[in-house]
């Protein structure tokens, strides 16, 4: 029988239903009306191919294989290169790239909500196992979501992405939620709705899966197989008795 202690979950696509577009040009309007009032004059079209010019010589940098951004950093570095008046707060300064990376997401956000069951199943669950997170994604995203959903203090670890340069299915990530919830893999199940980054990326590190193939993710990786595939969030709880017993 498993000794099974925690559970870990991707978390857009499998937790989340959300849809974002980050090309809409209202967002970089917005954001141009914003920044006039910190004195940078900046027009939408520019912070948009600045935007995305930063993001790529970030992933050009980097040295990993499954390269991830820093959403904060691209705003701080966008941010760097511009003048505006003297004597603006530091501490406003300081606290501007988070802002601006936070309202850039909310711009693009055109669907957010829970999947059915999801806060339910996950109540029930938390009561017997650990629960964690492990998902692509920035913390400046992530967090504010997780929170608005009601799910934010359900998890005792969040790993996300954007804080390590690096997304799944890289098996330090999963490793790294092993470790802060203090188990080993074959006492964690892993439930994802991508059969490549979240599925066999778990597998590498030795962890149980369930599949939640969801509208979002790969259906499919050639040599992959889930231990357990579920049609609806509601059918976890089977999922886990299952693997558990086993």
């Amino acid at each position: 029988m498993m000794d099974l202690r925690a559970i870990l979950f991707d978390v857009n696509g499998t937790l989340i239903d959300i849809e974002t577009d980050e090309g809409q040009d209202h967002i970089y309007r917005v954001l141009s009306l914003f920044l006039s009032y910190e004195g940078l004059q900046l027009a939408p079209e520019a912070i948009r191919d600045r935007y995305f010019a930063l993001m790529e010589q970030q992933h050009q940098a980097s040295r990993e294989q499954f390269a991830e951004f820093d959403a904060v950093a691209i705003w701080k570095s966008l941010l760097q290169a511009e003048s505006g008046p003297a004597g603006r707060p530091a501490a406003k300064l300081e606290q501007l790239p988070l802002f601006l990376a936070e309202l850039h997401r909310a711009l693009a956000r055109k669907r957010l909500g829970l999947y059915p069951d999801v806060r339910q199943v996950l109540g029930e669950l938390g009561q017997h196992y650990s629960l964690g997170i492990v998902t692509d994604a920035q913390s400046a995203y992530a967090v504010p979501e997780l929170n608005s959903l009601g799910l934010g203090g359900l998890f005792a670890c969040t790993i996300v992405s954007g804080d390590y340069g690096y997304r799944k299915p890289d098996r330090r990530l999963f490793e790294t939620a092993l470790k802060a919830l203090d188990v080993r893999p074959e006492q964690a199940i892993f439930v994802g709705n991508d059969m490549y980054h979240d599925i066999f990326g778990a597998q590498q590190v030795g962890l149980r899966t369930v599949f939640w193939p969801t509208q979002y993710g790969r259906k499919e990786h050639a040599g992959v197989a889930a231990d357990y595939i579920i049609y609806s969030f509601g059918q976890l709880r089977d999922a886990v008795s299952f693997l558990a017993a086993r």
